[in-house]
C-alpha cells in the first residue's frame, strides 16, 4: 500500500515538473533540439536544475540501508555501450526530435494536449511490442 502511493506521489510530482517547466509542451522541446534555427536554451536550464537535486538523492540513496518503500534497491549495473545501446539511443533521439515528446512528457500531456499524446504512446508501444518480438 505504502509502495503504491510513495509511486503515485512520485509520479504526480514528475507530472507536475515537466508541465510546469515546459518539457511536455513539443514546441519548447523541438525549439530546444533546433540549435541551428531558433534555438530556445530554456530546457537547458532545468535540466541542469535537475542535476542538483538528483546529485543529493545519490548522496542520500548511499548512504541508506534500504529504500523507503521497498526491501531493497533495484539499481542497473553500469554496462558498456555497444551497437544497440548506441541505436537505441540514435531511435529515441530521432523520435524525440520528430515529435517533440518522450515517454514521460507524452503522459503527461494525455491531460494537457491528449490526441497527439495518444498517437504518441501507440507508436511508442507498438515499437516495445516490436522490440519484444524481435529481440
Amino acid at each position: 500500500m505504502i509502495r503504491g502511493l510513495v509511486a503515485l506521489f512520485a509520479g504526480a510530482l514528475f507530472g507536475a515538473g515537466l508541465a510546469l517547466s515546459g518539457m511536455a509542451d513539443p514546441q519548447r522541446v523541438r525549439g530546444f533540439l533546433d540549435m541551428f534555427g531558433y534555438w530556445d536554451p530554456t530546457l537547458a536550464f532545468v535540466m541542469g536544475g535537475a542535476i542538483i537535486p538528483m546529485a543529493i538523492a545519490w548522496i542520500i540513496q548511499r548512504r541508506l540501508d534500504k529504500p523507503f518503500a521497498d526491501a531493497h534497491f533495484s539499481l542497473p549495473g553500469t554496462s558498456r555501450i555497444d551497437a544497440k545501446l548506441a541505436g537505441g539511443a540514435v531511435i529515441f533521439g530521432i523520435g524525440w526530435g520528430i515529435s517533440g515528446l518522450c515517454p514521460g512528457p507524452a503522459f503527461a500531456d494525455l491531460a494537457i494536449n491528449p490526441l497527439p499524446a495518444f498517437a504518441f504512446i501507440i507508436a511508442m508501444l507498438a515499437g516495445m511490442m516490436f522490440h519484444r518480438l524481435t529481440t
